[in-house]
This record gives structure tokens, sequence and C-alpha cells, in this order.
């Protein structure tokens, strides 16, 4: 019994909430209409914030319904303790980036009844993602070069064919086909450009240097190629292969 007499509530988040709240100038009232808090300074909207001890879907969601009744919705959750807390941690910039995006604010509240035990992670504020130039320049070359459409959309467990695996894979089939094959062949069948890095970095283990700039296969690659084969993956050589 006495470990649920300690066990913390969402009560307990509240008095410091309420004091950090204060000391900016709010008056502060708690459950006003479904709202765990309401505070409220002249002439500016509402400030409104949820409590609950942690992060959860159903935290944001009450979030996200909160902002039909005011732009500055902020989720307070209890501050994680360790390196392993409970539930989903705040902390991850996915939670603060989802956060972002709806527009809410959050802040965790440690053990304690002042507003020193607040900390605000982020403030609510109209979202407008910034974009990753590079990895767009990289998603759209990838859907360039990506041959036909290999994989299936939330495989998981499955190497997902890149256009770089395809690379790899047609100098797999070439090399297969003669049981060894040199690099200056490989390049000017024009089917793998790029030959001659991949068989020098050797990605996959598929590729042994057999005598200089010539390559054989390894037992791992005719496997790979077996399996990939099985689920139709495997690349067409194109008409400038032998």
């Amino acid at each position: 019994m006495a470990s649920l007499a300690t066990r913390p509530a969402e009560t307990d988040l509240y008095p410091a909430v309420k004091a950090f709240l204060e000391a900016q100038g709010y008056t502060v009232k708690s459950e006003i209409r479904g709202c765990d808090v309401v505070a409220l300074r002249a002439g500016e909207p509402p400030v409104i914030v949820e409590l609950k001890l942690t992060f959860s879907l159903a935290l944001l969601l009450q979030g996200i319904d909160r902002l039909s009744l005011s732009d500055r919705v902020y989720l307070a959750v209890s501050r994680p303790r360790g390196r392993r807390p409970r539930g989903v941690s705040v902390y991850r910039r996915e939670v603060r980036s989802l956060c972002r995006r709806v527009g809410l604010g959050l802040m965790t509240v440690a053990p304690g009844r002042t507003a020193a035990a607040v900390e605000v992670v982020t403030d609510p504020a109209p979202y407008r993602p910034r974009r990753r130039t590079k990895e767009l320049t990289r998603l759209l070359g990838e859907h360039a070069r990506r041959a036909g459409d290999p994989n299936r959309g939330g495989v998981t467990r499955t190497p997902i064919v890149t256009a770089y695996r395809q690379e790899a894979l047609r100098c797999a089939l070439l090399i297969r086909l003669g049981g060894h094959a040199n690099i200056k062949m490989l390049r000017e069948t024009g089917v793998v450009p790029n030959a001659s890095k991949i068989l020098q970095r050797d990605v996959y283990g598929w590729f042994r240097r057999r005598e200089r700039a010539t390559y054989e296969l390894t037992d791992r690659a005719r496997q790979d190629i077996d399996r990939f084969a099985a689920v139709g993956a495997l690349p067409e050589l194109g008409a400038g292969a032998p």
C-alpha cells in the first residue's frame, strides 16, 4: 500500500505549472470545462495546459482538440528520470517535431511546487517545415535511377533494392555469365557505368578479385542472386549485355 501512496499523479504536476504561469502574470485556474489548466492575462488569448504523467497519443489528441479554443496550448508531462524513461521520451527529436507540426507547446515538470520545476521544451507556433534540399535531391535522384519498382511498400526484414544494389546486381549477373569479368568489359556493356567503384567497394561481399581488374563471384553473391530472383527483384541487363 505504501508504494501506491507515493505513486505520482497528474495533480502533482499542477502546483508547479500554476506557479510558472502566475510568475508571468497569468491568473490560473484548473478544471475549467474539461481543460486541466486555463491561464488568462489581460488582452491575450487563454493559455491551456493539459497534464499527463507521460506523453501519449491520447494526450496529443487532447491537445489538438484544445486548439479549437486557443492557439496557445501546451502539453505538460512529468519530467523523465534516468536514461530509460517510462513511455515515449519528450526529448526525442521526433516528439518535439510532431508537437511543432500540429502547433502545440510542450513542457516537462519535475517534482516540486515552484516555477523552477517547469521546463518549456517547445512553444506553440505556426509551423513551416524547412525544406531539406540535399535530402530531396537524393530522394528524386534515387527515384530516377531505380529501374522499375522492385520493392513492396512497407516491407520489413528484407533488403531494399536500391538503385545502387540494382547496379551491383547487374555486375554480378554479368560476371556470372562468363564465370569472371574484367572492369573494362563491364564498362563497355554500358549496363554498369560505375562497375569500377562497385567492384572495389564490394559493399555486399559479392565480388572476389581473381587477378588485376578481374573479378569473380563469391558464394554469398550466388545465394543473394537466387534470393532476389525468387521474389522477382532482379534487374534487367538491357540491350548492351552480352
